[in-house]
C-alpha cells in the first residue's frame, strides 16, 4: 500500500508523519491529580510498547500534577483538554509534549489564539480533535443536526484553517466516530485537503472483546488507504489492553517493522496434534523475539504453523520459516525448503531457533 506522506511532526522526540513508523498511543484512566499513580500507569504503558501517552486534565490540580508526570515519564505526555483553555496553558507550562483540544468546546477565537501562542513559544504541536460531541451547532445545523462524515470533516477543516491563520502548522488531526463507516468517510473527505498527520481511532469502541473488532475495521481500513500516522485502540477498562490490540492491527497489515507474524491454520479433521496448545506456546514467545529483531535492526518475518501436510510447505512456501505437523511430530521448513522433523513437544523451541537464524 502507498503511504500518504504527511508533514513530519515532533512529539517529544517521537517523530510522526512523513515516512516515520506509525506510532501506537494510549491514554491513562487514572486520576491525573495523583501523579504517582498516573506515572505508574504511564510507565506500564511504555513498557508494553506505547510510544505516546495522553492524560486527562480536568482541573488546575491535574495540570499541576502533570509537572511530575512529565518530568519522570519515559515517553512523551499529551494533555487532553476540554472546555477550559486555561488548562491548556497550564499544561503547556507543565512541559507536555503536545496538547489535544476540541474545536467545539475550547471557547472563542481569542482563547484559541492564546493556546496557539503558548504552544508556538514552547515549540509543541497541537492535536485538533473532532468527534460527534464537539461539532459546532452551526455545522450541525448545516447537516440536519447530525454529526455525519461531512460535518466531522468540515469541523476539522475549519479548525485547521483557524489555527493556520494564527501562523501555526505543527498540527495533528484526529477525527473520531463510534461508527467505523462514518469514521472512514470523514477521513476520505479530508485526507487530500490537508497536509498534516492523522491520529486514528474509533471513539467509544467498546469492551476489549467487541472494541477490538470495530477498531481493527475502522483503523485498518484507513491504514490500507495509506492514511494514518498514529493509532489508538480505545477499549473500556485497563488501557494496557489497548497496546497489543494496536500492534496486532499493524502486524496484520505488515506495517510493523521487525514484526513476526504467525500464520496458523484453523485445524480440521486431518489434524493429529494439539495445534492450539503448540500455537499458544509459540505465540507467547514471539514478543521477545520481535524485540530482539527490532533492537538488531532486522526486518519482519512470517512464520507458518500448519496442522497437516495439506497446509504444509507448499501452501506456506512464502513463509520465512515454519512447521507442518503430522502425528505427534512436525516437519520444519524454511522458505519452502524442508529441513527435517522434530517431536511435537520440540516444535516451539525449534521454531524459535529458526527465527533467530533468519
Amino acid at each position: 500500500m502507498t503511504r500518504r506522506e504527511a508533514k513530519t511532526i515532533d512529539i517529544g522526540g517521537v517523530r510522526i508523519g512523513g515516512t516515520n513508523p506509525i506510532a501506537v498511543q494510549s491514554m491513562t484512566n487514572t486520576d491525573t491529580r495523583d501523579a504517582e499513580v498516573t506515572l505508574r500507569q504511564v510507565k506500564a504503558l511504555a513498557k508494553a510498547g506505547c510510544a505516546i501517552v495522553r492524560c486527562a486534565v480536568p482541573d488546575a490540580e491535574a495540570a499541576e500534577a502533570l509537572k511530575t508526570v512529565v518530568r519522570k515519564s519515559p515517553v512523551p505526555i499529551v494533555a487532553d483538554i476540554h472546555f477550559d483553555y486555561r488548562l491548556a496553558l497550564a499544561s503547556i507550562e507543565a512541559g507536555v509534549s503536545k496538547v489535544r483540544i476540541n474545536p467545539g468546546n475550547i471557547g472563542g477565537d481569542d482563547r484559541l489564539a492564546e493556546v496557539i501562542r503558548a504552544a508556538k513559544a514552547r515549540r509543541i504541536p497541537i492535536r485538533i480533535g473532532v468527534n460527534s460531541g464537539s461539532v459546532s451547532r452551526e455545522i450541525l445545523a448545516k447537516h440536519g443536526g447530525h454529526a455525519n462524515a461531512e460535518a466531522l470533516a468540515e469541523s476539522a477543516f475549519e479548525m485547521v484553517r483557524k489555527v493556520e491563520a494564527l501562523g501555526f502548522d505543527d498540527i495533528v488531526v484526529s477525527i473520531k466516530s463510534s461508527s467505523a463507516k462514518t469514521n472512514y468517510d470523514a477521513h476520505m473527505l479530508l485526507a487530500d485537503r490537508i497536509p498534516y498527520p492523522f491520529h486514528l481511532g474509533i471513539t467509544e469502541a467498546g469492551t476489549p472483546t467487541s472494541g477490538k473488532t470495530i477498531s481493527a475495521i475502522g483503523i485498518g481500513s484507513l491504514l490500507m488507504q495509506g492514511i494514518g500516522d498514529t493509532i489508538r485502540v480505545s477499549l473500556t477498562g485497563d488501557p494496557l489492553n489497548e497496546i497489543p490490540a494496536a500492534y496486532d492491527i499493524l502486524r496484520a497489515l505488515d506495517l510493523l517493522p521487525s514484526a513476526i507474524r504467525l500464520v496458523c491454520c484453523p485445524t480440521c479433521g486431518r489434524t493429529r496434534i494439539d495445534l492450539p496448545a503448540v500455537a499458544a506456546e509459540v505465540e507467547k514467545g514471539l514478543p521477545a523475539l520481535e524485540n530482539e529483531r527490532r533492537l538488531a535492526g532486522k526486518p519482519g518475518l512470517r512464520v507458518a504453523l500448519m496442522g497437516c501436510a495439506v497446509n504444509g510447505p507448499g501452501e506456506a512456501r512464502d513463509a520465512d520459516c515454519g512447521c507442518a505437523c503430522g502425528v505427534n511430530e512436525g516437519l520444519l521448513f524454511r522458505r519452502g525448503e524442508i529441513l527435517g522433523k522434530v517431536p511435537a513437544n520440540e516444535i516451539p523451541a525449534a521454531l524459535f531457533k529458526l527465527i533467530r537464524e533468519q
